[in-house]
C-alpha cells in the first residue's frame, strides 16, 4: 500500500544506440509500483559523468545491451514508498547511487541505498560529489591510505572526480600536483594543487622536477601507454591507482579489453620487489558483500556531504542543464573545455 500519491508516468532519456549526444530519446512511460522495500524517488539532480560518455560509444565496462537509460548517481526527494519501506522517508531528500536511471524525473530506488542530503546543501552541489565524492574519498583514504603531509599527483584535476580528490586531500594536508590544460591551470591552483599542462610531452618529467624524489601516490584515470610513466612517479612505498582508460575511449573493440589488461599490469607490478603498490579502483568490488558494500558506500558518502555542508568542500559545478536537453549536457561534457561537473536538473513545471 502507498502512503502518498503516486506518479505513474516518468520522463526518461534513454540511449537507443551508439548515437551522437544529439541521438539521446525522451520517452515516457508507466513506472510500476514500488515494490518491497523501494520507493520512489522524483529526480531533483542528476549528472554526467565519465561513465556516461563511455556508455554513449558502448565502451563502459559492463554497460548493459541497448537502448537504456543512463544516469550514474541522483539527488531526489522521496514521494511514495513500497512495502516495508519506511513511510517517513516521504518528502525527505536523499542521494543514490544508482549505476543506470538517473537520467528520468522519477525512478525506483531501493530504500537501503538512500543516504540523506544534508539541510542547507542544494541538490545540484550534492550531485557533485557522488559519485565523484564516494570514487575520491575511497582511493584516497581506503586505497592508497594517504597522510597528511605526503604528496600526490592527480591526473585530470580539473575534473569531476579530479577537482573533488584535489579538495579532499588538501583537506587532509596533502600536497597535490595536478594535470589540466592550460585554459583550467588557474583552477587547479584555487583548488590548492600545482598545474602541470597535460599536453606538454615532457609533463611527467615536469612533474619529477617538482618532486624529484617521486611522489606519494598517483591517481590515474588515463591509463594505456602513460600508465607505465604514472607508475615511474611512485616513490618506494607508495601507491598508484588506476581508475580509468580514458586513453582508449575512442577506440573500437571489447570494451573490457583496456580495463583488464590494465589490472594485468598493476597486479604484475605488484609482484616486483620494488616496496611500491599498485591497484586497479573499483566503485563496485565488494558489492557481492552487499550489506557490507552498502555501509561503507553510506559512511564514505556522508563523509564527503558533512564536508561539503561543512564548506570544506566547495561544489563543482561546470554548468545546469534540464533533463529536456541531456543531449546539450553530455556535448558539453565531451568537449572537455569545463572545470567540474555538467548537472542536470528537473524541467521546470514538471
Amino acid at each position: 500500500m502507498l502512503v502518498s500519491p503516486f506518479t505513474t508516468t516518468a520522463t526518461e532519456i534513454a540511449l537507443p544506440g551508439k548515437v551522437e549526444p544529439s541521438g539521446l530519446e525522451v520517452r515516457v512511460r508507466e513506472l510500476p509500483a514500488p515494490a518491497g522495500g523501494e520507493v520512489v524517488l522524483r529526480m531533483d539532480a542528476t549528472g554526467v559523468s565519465f561513465a556516461e560518455q563511455q556508455m554513449r560509444r558502448g565502451k563502459y565496462y559492463d554497460q548493459p545491451p541497448f537502448p537504456f537509460v543512463p544516469g550514474y548517481d541522483v539527488v531526489g526527494t522521496v514521494t511514495a514508498v513500497g512495502p516495508q519501506a519506511d513511510a517517513a522517508l516521504v518528502g525527505r531528500r536523499f542521494a543514490a547511487v544508482t549505476k543506470l536511471g538517473g537520467w528520468a524525473s522519477h525512478l525506483l530506488v531501493d530504500a537501503a541505498d538512500l543516504v540523506p542530503v544534508p539541510d542547507g546543501v542544494d541538490a545540484a552541489s550534492a550531485e557533485t560529489v557522488l559519485v565523484n565524492g564516494i570514487t575520491a574519498w575511497q582511493m584516497l583514504h581506503r586505497t592508497a591510505k594517504v597522510r597528511g603531509g605526503a604528496t600526490i599527483v592527480v591526473l585530470g584535476a580539473n575534473g569531476g572526480v579530479g577537482s573533488t580528490l584535489v579538495q579532499l586531500a588538501r583537506h587532509a594536508g596533502i600536497t597535490v600536483i595536478g594535470t589540466a590544460s592550460p585554459r583550467h591551470h588557474q583552477h587547479v591552483r584555487d583548488l590548492g594543487a600545482v598545474p602541470v599542462d597535460y599536453r606538454d610531452p615532457g609533463m611527467y618529467q615536469r612533474i619529477r622536477d617538482i618532486a624529484p624524489d617521486g611522489v606519494d601516490a598517483v591517481f590515474d584515470h588515463v591509463g594505456g601507454p602513460g600508465l607505465k610513466e604514472s607508475w615511474g612517479l611512485v616513490r618506494r612505498g607508495g601507491t598508484l591507482v588506476s581508475y580509468g582508460t580514458a586513453a582508449t575511449k575512442n577506440e573500437e573493440g571489447n570494451s573490457r579489453l583496456p580495463v583488464l589488461q590494465s589490472i594485468a599490469q598493476l597486479a604484475l607490478w605488484n609482484y616486483l620487489p620494488n616496496g611500491k603498490n599498485a591497484y586497479f579502483y573499483n566503485f563496485w568490488a565488494g558489492k557481492r558483500h552487499l550489506e557490507a558494500f552498502r555501509g561503507r558506500l553510506r559512511e564514505d558518502l556522508t563523509q564527503v556531504l558533512g564536508l561539503l555542508a561543512a564548506g570544506a568542500l566547495t561544489p563543482q559545478i561546470a554548468a545546469r542543464f534540464p533533463l529536456s536537453e541531456a543531449g546539450a549536457a553530455l556535448a558539453l561534457a565531451e568537449s572537455r573545455t569545463v572545470a567540474g561537473k555538467v548537472v542536470i536538473v528537473s524541467d521546470p513545471n514538471r
